[in-house]
């Protein structure tokens, strides 16, 4: 009897196992990830910051105002995860419906639009193409495909948006700002009537006290900041770190009180980008000190509502051998999250102004950290828009562009700013030697309205400079030296980065003869920008045409571009490490770039878990939680301690360690060249808009190892390092035939499709 249940409970077993195997087969069996103009959560709704139990398609029947993801477009863009875990799976057709009602989209009925089965291999950015779409008026749609593997897939959920009640052809939409209700770490009594609750991290956000008071006479202060001193807030950090004080007059009885914060003058001019009134003014704070209240505070009598855009914690991971990165990777990752309180790019809360430089590191390290992409559009076309002074971040729009493009697929941010764009690269300060200057008389009206600028742009190379911002004349700023003149190294580079990008947007949107003439531009121009400014017998780049000076910039920059000849790669990268981190934390971006570039990749994460003053993890040692705006407080005085440009490996780690970048439009092509260094193992999950890449890797000397998911949809051109040795290599268990990588220490094991690999390199010693 013993015998026969065993068997019986095996037998259950494997039926259970083989159900949860179909069942997981069968949930994958539908579209997931359904984006509408690039947001996925479209059917929520929100009030005052705070998700709602009613569905966008019921919000008439609200009483109180909500806020929602405004769909923006007539013709908005669709795009999906095509389901499948079989290897090689793609998509050779989809089925797209759009209806007015649920009832309709339920029983699979496009009312509005019926796409019919259209082959393609399409699944991201697929435009609307039925009659435009009315304001103020809730949709619903869903999608199902048809792969190789699978053939023809379940319907997916039901996907519900509601237009704004203004609509254009084209418009980018974005999510309202939203709160999460946050509790202490810890609560300590510092002194008879005296508390600090620690909230573990930075916040922008607004805090909440439920108090006790037994008359109607008590006063209590209330403290808010960032930096600790003797075990209480600082009253006078410096610089912008934040302070401030708040005197709170208690009710009788116990009641809960919300601290209004006061309006900053500086973060509130008519540049600043303003938070919306159904969230409120936010100030960041870590510590909250409540002085003159005698009675104990329980953990729950003390909250924030932390303020920021919605964000997704658990979409990226990653973990590796050295804990300093690991640390790094949280800072940088939370900084992502905190700082988009705005809902669109700004500078950290001086300001709060956008800046392109903030903008394009804003931009990568959200797509390294969430599946997002409608913040980094909205804040690019604002730029667009709104443009600031420095050249070099006049040229940067291009490149933010671009990537836009590369990670979403979608092209239509490229089509409505394409002239404006033109106008970025600018061509219209080209001297007759063929190098742009700023300061030889070219900047006319004419060319300041094509770049939507009143006065005139000036070169920054890196920020601050020697002698402002509290920096004294003897004291170095951040741009190592750098001696500016007409004819600027760093400017001209970007520049032909800005000629070469606007190359292949022209070429996307078919238009051949710009796509030749700024092909053609940028190949001439790098060949006069190496005779100009390479220092042949010193071998390295000048700061300027009539400059003997060298500096880190001059050289990281064209490094990072590709425009180093490869005779003159090896000079060049010495003389970058000889000049270590002479860099600000925006600088970090191009010199990581740089080196990544160069595969320079120890030297690259010396320079990541470093630990001196000028590294990330100066940033957690001195205290803060979000990363700095610059290295340290001596490096810029009037620094803040919540700005996002500081947070460069949380796209480096993404997008050069670990190696994942896409090299086609929506990733439907992926490289993975992964750059370890001396890291002996590393994981992660990089999100795409097609789904998670994951990596999983060992770097042993005898024997490396790379366990890789691609995700269904997608190919991926995969490299190893270059080993010592002879060696094989396998890829799941069958000997693979490599090639060595041309000009670089790496093997191309070559393209592959989506699914699972384990991919061996065995190292024979050399003896």
């Amino acid at each position: 009897m013993i015998k026969i249940c065993s068997l019986l409970n095996r037998f259950t077993q494997i039926l259970l196992f083989v159900f949860s195997i179909l069942s997981f087969q069968a949930a994958a069996q539908k579209p997931t990830g359904l984006l509408t103009d690039l947001l996925e959560h479209t059917e929520q709704t929100w009030q005052n910051g705070y998700a709602t139990n009613v569905p966008v398609w019921q919000i008439q029947t609200a009483i109180e105002s909500l806020q929602y993801a405004q769909i923006n477009s007539t013709h908005p863009s669709f795009s999906w995860i095509v389901p499948g875990i079989a290897p090689n799976t793609r998509q050779t057709a989809y089925h797209l419906i759009v209806s007015d009602n649920y009832a309709d989209a339920a029983a699979k009925k496009g009312t509005v639009w019926d796409s019919r089965l259209t082959e393609s291999y399409q699944s991201t950015a697929v435009p609307y193409c039925g009659t435009a779409l009315q304001p103020s008026k809730s949709y619903f749609w869903r999608v199902k495909t048809v792969t190789n593997t699978d053939g023809e897939s379940e319907w997916s959920d039901i996907k519900v948006f509601r237009t704004a009640p203004s609509l254009s052809q084209y418009a980018t939409s974005f999510y309202p700002q939203v709160k999460s209700l946050e509790y202490p770490v810890s609560i300590t009594s510092l002194s008879k009537g005296c508390h600090i609750a620690d909230f573990g991290k930075d916040a922008f956000a607004q805090p909440i006290l439920t108090l006790s008071s037994a008359l109607d006479e008590d006063t209590v202060v209330v403290h808010l900041g960032e930096l600790l001193s003797e075990n209480h807030i600082n009253r006078t950090p410096g610089g912008t770190i934040r302070y401030q004080r708040y005197s709170l007059p208690l009710l009788k009885g116990t009641h809960t009180y919300r601290i209004k914060i006061a309006k900053d003058n500086r973060n509130t001019g008519s540049t600043a980008v303003l938070m919306p009134s159904y969230i409120g003014e936010v100030v960041p704070f870590r510590y909250c000190e409540i002085e003159g209240y005698n009675a104990s505070l329980s953990t729950g009598a003390v909250a924030r509502e932390h303020v920021h855009y919605p964000f997704d914690e658990t979409a990226s991971s990653f973990q590796c051998s050295n804990d300093t990165l690991n640390q790094i990777w949280e800072l940088c990752k939370y900084s992502i999250k905190a700082t988009s309180f705005a809902g669109i790019y700004i500078d950290g809360d001086r300001e709060r102004i956008p800046y392109e430089a903030d903008a394009l590191i804003n931009q990568l390290c959200h797509y390294g950290v969430d599946r997002e992409y409608a913040m980094a559009r909205r804040s690019h076309e604002h730029l667009l828009q709104h443009p600031t002074w420095p050249t070099e971040w006049i040229l940067q729009a291009v490149l933010i562009a671009w990537n836009d493009y590369l990670y979403t697929g979608d092209n239509r941010s490229l089509k409505v700013n394409y002239e404006t764009l033109k106008a970025r690269t600018l061509m219209s300060l080209r001297e007759k030697n063929g190098l742009i200057s700023t300061t030889t008389g070219l900047q006319t009206p004419d060319f300041r309205t094509s770049i939507r600028f009143k006065d005139k742009i000036r070169d920054i190379v890196d920020w601050p400079h020697t002698g402002i911002l509290g920096l004294n004349k003897q004291e170095g700023g951040e741009a190592d030296g750098f001696v500016f003149s007409d004819y600027n190294t760093v400017t001209n580079a970007y520049h032909y980065e800005a000629l070469k990008l606007m190359s292949q947007i022209a070429r996307v949107l078919n238009l051949q003869e710009d796509a030749n003439l700024y092909s053609r531009q940028s190949e001439q121009f790098k060949k006069l920008f190496n005779r100009t400014f390479f220092n042949t017998k010193k071998g390295y780049y000048r700061d300027g045409q009539f400059v003997d000076h060298a500096s880190l910039h001059a050289n990281m920059f064209p490094l990072a571009f590709g425009m180093v000849p490869d005779n003159k790669k090896r000079q060049v990268i010495d003389f970058i490490q000889s000049r270590g981190m002479a860099c600000s934390v925006y600088g970090s971006q191009f010199l990581m770039d740089a080196l990544y570039e160069a595969s320079a990749a120890d030297y690259a994460l010396h320079l990541m878990t470093k630990t001196d003053d000028r590294s990330w993890y100066n940033m957690i040692r001195v205290g803060s939680t979000i990363t700095l705006e610059a290295w340290d407080n001596k490096y810029k005085p009037n620094q803040d301690w919540n700005h996002a440009w500081g947070a460069v490996p949380a796209n480096i780690i993404p997008r050069k360690l670990m190696g994942v970048e896409p090299l086609s439009p929506g990733y439907s092509l992926a490289r993975i060249k992964p750059q370890l260094g001396s890291l002996s193992w590393a994981e992660a999950t990089i999100l795409t808009i097609k789904g998670e890449i994951r990596l999983a890797i060992e770097n042993k000397k005898e024997e490396y190892s790379m366990k890789i998911t691609v995700p269904a949809n997608m190919d991926a051109e995969v490299y190893l390092p270059l080993p010592k040795g002879r060696f094989e290599v396998n890829n799941n268990g069958t000997i693979i035939k490599t090639t060595r990588a041309k000009g670089e220490p790496f093997l191309y094991i070559g393209r592959i499709p989506s699914g699972s690999y384990t991919i061996m390199m065995r190292v024979e010693s050399r003896k």
